[in-house]
This record gives structure tokens, sequence and C-alpha cells, in this order.
């Protein structure tokens, strides 16, 4: 870890009201239904909470049918801190799109399986942040390669380290440009530069790379860095890759593999930015294949309710809240 700071100005970006609609104000009518699967099972950046948001904006303006899925306690509660239990996973079996916002997971076998059959029959996946390391399984684990090699081979990198999460929440930690020729649709009204809460992953650089065949979409730049500090910076660069896109390695012989968009984007207060929400909309229309529904202004990115996150950390998240009332607060 680091300790040295960046002097590079921040733009204003403290977390405020969620802003009024800017982008188009009547939705655009899907080509066909879509099912999409959000799992929601991180302990550290309130999944729970950004993604009924994001799945109720899918819902809404695109025509998308979210089944959001949680870590649960025994009594059937929202319990992002519990590792190893994630019910309702048979909704893959006829998904449309994964989206994959875990941590650390340790699934039983059963269950586990059931996210290998999507991979393996080629599915699309969206993912966010801490989906480089989405399963922590013990090595006689039958599914222990998830932990860091099927998973950097699915979404484009393993977990290998960050540059520091400082004050978490009180200042933006990296900012965000467009990559170098970057043109992909899922940018359309991605205004940057923008300043992010996500402390910035290292993902490229001093002997690591993204998987074969990934297109980077977004540059993100640490304004403060303890790898920097610590004298670092040649092993781990301060500017790294924060989006992109890949197809699913996983798919069958003869099937067109599954589009997969990463973003290490995804602190809570990340998603009050509306460059983020577009960015996560878009990603996941795209990744359906449906990039032709994205106007060149960017899709709307106005919230369905007010979206007033928690903050970050390991075991802060609200609990006692079942599966139904977290889509209920969020619109769904």
């Amino acid at each position: 870890m680091i300790a040295q700071l960046l002097f590079v100005p921040l733009l204003a970006c403290t977390p405020g009201p969620d802003p009024v609609p800017d982008g188009p104000e009547e939705a655009t009518s899907p080509t066909s239904p879509a099912k999409v699967v959000l799992i929601a099972a991180d302990d550290e950046y309130r999944s729970e909470e950004s993604m009924p948001m994001l799945a109720a904006l899918l819902k809404r303006d695109h025509g998308i049918e979210p089944v959001l899925l949680f870590s649960q306690s025994k009594d059937g509660r929202v319990a992002p801190s519990r590792m190893d239990h994630i019910p309702g996973l048979e909704a893959l079996e006829d998904a449309d799109l994964l989206v994959l916002f875990t941590r650390w997971r340790d699934l039983p076998v059963d269950q586990m399986a059931k996210i290998v059959a999507y991979v393996e029959r080629g599915g699309p996946v969206v993912g966010f942040r801490t989906a480089t390391h989405a399963f922590k399984f013990s090595a006689d684990h039958p599914y222990a390669d998830w932990n860091e090699t099927k998973i950097a081979a699915l979404v484009g990198q393993r977990w290998i380290v960050h540059h520091g999460h400082f004050s978490d929440g009180e200042a933006p930690l990296t900012r965000v440009t467009t990559s170098e020729n970057a043109t992909s649709p899922i940018l359309n009204g991605v205004e940057t530069p923008f300043d992010a809460y996500s402390w910035l992953y290292h993902v490229t650089g001093g002997g690591d790379a993204l998987a074969p065949e990934s297109t980077p979409l977004l540059t993100g730049e640490t304004l403060r860095s303890r790898q920097l500090q610590g004298g670092r910076g040649d092993r781990y660069p301060p500017v790294q890759p924060v989006a992109w896109t890949k197809t699913n390695p996983f798919s069958p012989t003869g099937v067109e593999p599954g589009r997969v968009f990463f973003t290490t984007l995804g602190h809570p207060y990340d998603f009050k930015l509306p460059a983020v929400r577009r960015l996560s909309v878009q990603g996941v229309l795209w990744a359906l294949g449906r990039e032709a529904e994205i106007p060149a202004e960017g899709v709307r990115t106005d919230v369905v309710v007010p979206y007033a996150p928690t903050n970050s950390g390991a075991g802060g998240e609200q609990t006692g809240r079942s599966p139904a009332q977290m889509r209920s607060a969020a619109g769904l």
C-alpha cells in the first residue's frame, strides 16, 4: 500500500441531490423482452443498494425484466456479509444476461454450478468492481479455479491490488477519462473527465495485462496513491483502464460468444454520478446486443426514486431488510 499524494486538482463532485432528468424523456421500446439477473452480493460497496437502482432504470426505460438476487441470512433477509448463500440462482437457466457484483463469495457447489452453467453456455456478462474477485473458495473446492484464473479469463482481470482508499467517500480518488480511440456506443453521452469515488484498481502494467482481446473504454488516473508514495509506481502505474469490453471465452464452439462489459468503478457514491449510471445502463444494452437503441446523447439517467446510498466499508451495511423491501425501496 502507499502514501504519496498526487497533486491533481479535483473536480467538484461531492454527493448531493440526484440530478434532474438529463436524457430523452421517452423510453425506447425494446426490440424484444430480456431477462437480466443481477447478483448483488458484496460486503463492501453496497451492491444491494446500487443494483436495485440500476434494475429500476432497466425496467422503466428499456422493457427489461430484472431479477435481483442477494446474499441472504437463514431467515431470508439480505445479508451481504454472509458469503455462502445466494438463493434463486436457478433464474440463470433462461437468463439473457448476468450482472455480477459479488465479492469473495464461498458458495456451495450446487449454487456455483448454476453460475458456471450460465457462463459455459456463452451467456453475456456485465461485471462491476469486485467481480475481479467474485469468489474465494478453498483449495479443495471443485470450483477453486474460479478464484483467479477463470474469473480473470471471464471479466478481463483478477484482483491484484489498489492504490488506497484513504478517507472513504469524503473525496473522489480517481479521475476518469475516455481511452484513446475508444468509440463504443457504451460511451454515448458519457461526459469525461469525471471524478469517481472508487480508489483505482491495478489491472495492467508492471507485468500484468488485461485478458486477450479486451478493448479499454475508460481510463482512470489515481488522485491519491499509496503505491506511488511507497515508490511502487513502476510496478503499479497510476493510470489504469477502468472500463473495457471483451467476449465470454467459455462460449461453446459454434455459438456466438457472449459479450462482456466490465468496470472497476462501483463505489456506492459513483452511482450518484449520471456518467456512471449511463455507463452502466449502456453497458447492459450493449452486452444484450441492443446497442442500436442507445441514442447519440445517451440514455436517461434520472433515477426512479431518490438514490442515497450507504457509504462503503466492510460490515457497514444496513441489515434486517428482505429482498422485497430492497426492490420496493428502489421503485421496483
